[in-house]
């Protein structure tokens, strides 16, 4: 799964992430409300853990404004209020759970496993370029039928570039962007991703390199003609 960490304190947001990561979750992490809406609007996520005190904007608003723009991700509130009005206030903005702090990692993911495994009724759609095809529902690429075996570094960005066709992604950018770095890919450079991507499609029976260079700048999707 795709999961996304919408916590400001640094300790807990990397406890979360490691432990995660280690299930072989792709995870991204936002310490803030306003980044973390950012990656929820312009990602996939299958689960969002949301704090509901955040610098920039509080946890209900961001899940308010989720569910107000179809967001089907399923989404765990993580506070340290246990007020019955705070518990209230995050399942009536649209949370389909809440989790109180201090918490141990294990109920974590107990918590992720029990509400993924509820059916959402809007499927997500398949991205199309070219010859790929990327099924966010799946977190699975193929290439002319073929599957794609990319790492969730690779897949994130691939599925970041399809997902904005036209926009030109500098370097810091994806790393800035894509933050599904596991502990055996922390120092590998974007440049590296960027062509193990493009030798796995090829090895797929791609004929297409679903990537441009632009000089001087970065990536973005490239064009693959009609």
């Amino acid at each position: 799964m795709r999961i996304l960490i919408v916590e400001d304190d640094s300790r807990i947001r990397q406890s979360l992430a490691d432990d995660l990561r280690r299930q072989h979750h792709a995870v991204d992490v936002a310490e803030d409300g306003l980044v973390g809406l950012d990656f929820a609007l312009t990602n996939v996520h299958d689960v969002i853990l949301l704090d509901i005190v955040l610098p920039g904007l509080d946890g209900v608003e961001v899940c308010r404004r989720l569910r107000s723009e179809k967001s089907t991700a399923f989404i765990l509130m993580i506070t340290a209020r246990d007020a019955i009005g705070y518990k209230v206030g995050a399942l009536d903005s649209g949370a389909d759970d809440y989790l109180v702090k201090p918490f141990d990692l294990a109920e974590v993911s107990a918590r992720i496993r029990a509400i993924s495994r509820r059916q959402r009724v809007v499927p997500k759609p398949v991205l199309v370029h070219g010859e790929l095809h990327l099924d966010p529902s799946k977190s699975a690429i193929t290439c002319k039928g073929a599957t794609v075996a990319l790492t969730s570094t690779e897949y994130a960005i691939l599925e970041t570039l399809m997902r904005n066709p036209l926009q030109i992604f500098s370097r810091s950018m994806l790393r800035t962007k894509i933050t599904t770095f596991d502990h055996g890919s922390e120092h590998d450079s974007i440049k590296t991703h960027i062509t193990n991507i493009r030798r796995k499609v090829r090895a797929a029976g791609g004929i297409h390199d679903p990537i441009e260079n632009v000089y001087g700048t970065g990536y973005r999707l490239a064009d693959v003609g009609p």
